[in-house]
């Protein structure tokens, strides 16, 4: 039972997001919010917002475990194999602005995270957790990033088209409404059904979370990504990716441990190092000639798979 009400969860939290980005990306049309800011703030919530409903619901219930695994192993399922398959169905060719600016941010975000994670060898601390004041801090590096997004769609040339297909605002508020009910039913029945799942099997929370339930909150970022790929857009596929992985972090795991301090495992330690290895290289192939080539991105797939086999394994 506890895998229907798994599976049933991902369905709510896949289709709830798609409806949420569906309607409140048309309440942004019929205001005239510049296209950009709707791609860079409601779509990248919108394949975020199963992470999002996990790991917090995770966090009120005190399955910091999981909340924690997820956002760290989505990141990484979307940094090596989103953007490895995307690459070997399309070698993906990345924006200057992209490799200049946000790339780097998004490696930022990974080194503060390593930062508040590292307590025993930076502070002397007794044990690693990310604290209320560390999740402060993931926020308000969340708020810059929002800010800079802002910034970017004012200064951005490019001009409103109407749709002359646009819905109304009646069905917009409908379509997120239900949408986010859908996402936070999903969100309750992943965290339920992924605990008991963890007790059946004498799993741990943590591998859970950085297995089953990353790998089905990140089913958008996937499917996103694979069909820009294939329309040879790159930029969706790339910046989808950045975009989502900055929102785990920050806002995400900022949220979470504000409402839940969370205790870091020496295991998970190791895979939070991996995250930013993972990130740091993705960057480097993405500088070489601002382009993912296909060998690179079977390079990267390689990398995750391999990272799979490890924590299957330490368990």
């Amino acid at each position: 039972m506890d895998y229907v009400i798994l599976l049933l969860g991902f369905v709510f939290l896949i289709k709830g997001a798609d409806l949420f980005v569906e309607g409140a990306s048309s309440i942004a049309k019929i205001f005239k919010v510049p296209p950009i800011l709707i791609g860079l703030t409601i779509v990248a919530f919108g394949t975020s917002a199963p992470e999002a409903a996990v790991s917090i619901n995770s966090a009120i219930k005190g399955a910091n475990e999981i909340a924690l695994g997820n956002v760290i192993g989505s990141n990484l399922f979307n940094t090596l194999l989103v953007i490895g398959v995307a690459s070997i169905i399309n070698p993906l060719k990345v924006q200057k602005m992209t490799i200049l600016k946000e790339f780097p941010f998004g490696i930022l975000a990974s080194l503060v995270l390593f930062i508040l994670c590292a307590d025993v060898s930076l502070q002397n601390s007794n044990s690693n957790m990310i604290s209320r004041g560390d999740g402060l801090i993931l926020l308000s590096l969340f708020s810059i990033f929002v800010y800079y997004l802002v910034e970017m769609a004012i200064l951005s040339k490019e001009d409103y088209e109407e749709d002359t297909k646009q819905m109304s605002v009646g069905k917009s508020i409908v379509l997120s409404i239900i949408g986010v009910i859908g996402i936070i039913i999903g969100g309750d029945w992943v965290v339920k059904a992924s605990s008991s799942i963890a007790i059946a099997f004498g799993m741990s929370e943590t591998l859970v979370g950085l297995t089953i339930v990353a790998i089905g909150t990140s089913l958008p970022e996937l499917v996103t990504s694979i069909v820009a790929a294939f329309k040879k857009e790159a930029d969706i596929a790339v910046g989808n990716v950045i975009g989502s992985n900055l929102f785990n972090i920050l806002f995400i795991l900022g949220v979470s441990s504000y409402i839940n301090p969370i205790p870091i495992a020496q295991d998970i330690f190791f895979d939070v190092v991996y995250l930013l290895v993972a990130t740091s290289i993705t960057y480097i192939v993405s500088f070489t000639k601002r382009t993912v080539f296909r060998i690179e991105g079977a390079l990267l797939s390689t990398c995750y798979i391999v990272y799979m086999a490890y924590i299957i394994i330490r368990n």
